[in-house]
């Protein structure tokens, strides 16, 4: 079983909250995942104090292996020279120098791409066709049953709420190409509240027998979030076994001082396009075991 945690938005500046970060970092050190990932918007204002603070962060989780990919935030917005000309020199000197990247665990290929456009959107995003050929070379030597996962800030599907989001310009061409790719799941953020799902709920799809499954974050460390997690933290544990994937969906309680499960979804491996078993009644007998 493969385990990762996800974690979005951590907002370090003015919005970050220093005893939910905490509280999260407990969290991950209690469920010994084997990847991190963190889907963006590490800082506020792309400031180099704010960079600073998150390098702190993140080095309180080593050594598991983490996935990271930058957000609008972590760019500057009102710094208009540095936005032109160097938009990612802070991200690049205090998270990681490289935009796009690949990881490899054992038993999943991680592909990580940039979505901030500094020079095309200010809240919104892009994936470029250079950076889905980055990822078709990546995924193409994946071990069989291996999963194939991509990582963006951004996001691919809006979360079925009264809030009004624009998803990345062509995702439904994107999540076609990723389709063709074997990609089973996308994990990202930006909302600010959570979305799981799969990508036929939202684009009818080239292949209507095996969607991608869709796992969006909240924000994990600071007060900015919305509709129903308005002012609450969320973080997502995704398990993947043989024949399924498990998505926990965690949010923060301030009565425990700490964050606990909220809901629970499953979804068949994408070389499959029903459940083999019932994923269900093997997470009910593992807990049950697990507390004998």
């Amino acid at each position: 079983m493969l385990t990762i945690v996800h974690g979005s938005d951590l907002h370090f500046g003015k919005a970050h909250d220093a005893a939910i970060a905490g509280a999260f970092h407990d969290a991950v050190v209690s469920l010994q995942p084997d990847l991190l990932v963190l889907s963006g918007d590490f800082t506020q204002r792309a400031k180099v104090r704010e960079y600073r603070q998150a390098r702190q962060y993140l080095e309180r989780f080593t050594p598991i292996p983490t996935v990271v990919t930058p957000g609008n935030h972590d760019v500057p917005l009102y710094r208009v020279w540095e936005r032109i000309f160097a938009p990612f020199r802070n991200y690049q000197d205090h998270v990681s120098p490289d935009l796009d990247t690949v990881t490899r665990v054992e038993g999943a290929v991680v592909v990580s791409l940039s979505s901030a456009a500094p020079h095309q959107a200010i809240v919104n995003g892009r994936i470029r066709r250079r950076q889905l050929e980055f990822a078709a070379r990546a995924f193409a030597d994946t071990e069989p049953g291996g999963a194939r996962i991509l990582v963006t800030h951004h996001h691919f599907a809006s979360a079925p709420d009264y809030e009004k989001d624009k998803v990345l310009p062509n995702a439904g061409a994107i999540l076609d190409i990723l389709g063709q790719l074997d990609v089973e799941l996308v994990l990202g953020g930006h909302l600010h509240r959570a979305y799981i799902g799969n990508s036929l709920d939202v684009s009818p799809g080239q292949d209507r027998d095996h969607g991608i499954v869709i796992v969006h974050c909240g924000t994990t460390t600071s007060r900015r979030g919305r509709a129903r997690e308005r002012a609450r933290n969320s973080f997502n544990v995704v398990r993947i076994v043989e024949d399924y994937l498990e998505i926990t969906h965690f949010m923060y309680f301030e009565d425990r001082q700490g964050f606990a499960p909220f809901s629970m979804h499953a979804f068949p491996r994408r070389h499959d396009r029903f459940f083999p078993r019932d994923p269900f009644q093997s997470l009910l007998v593992n807990s049950v075991e697990g507390e004998s």
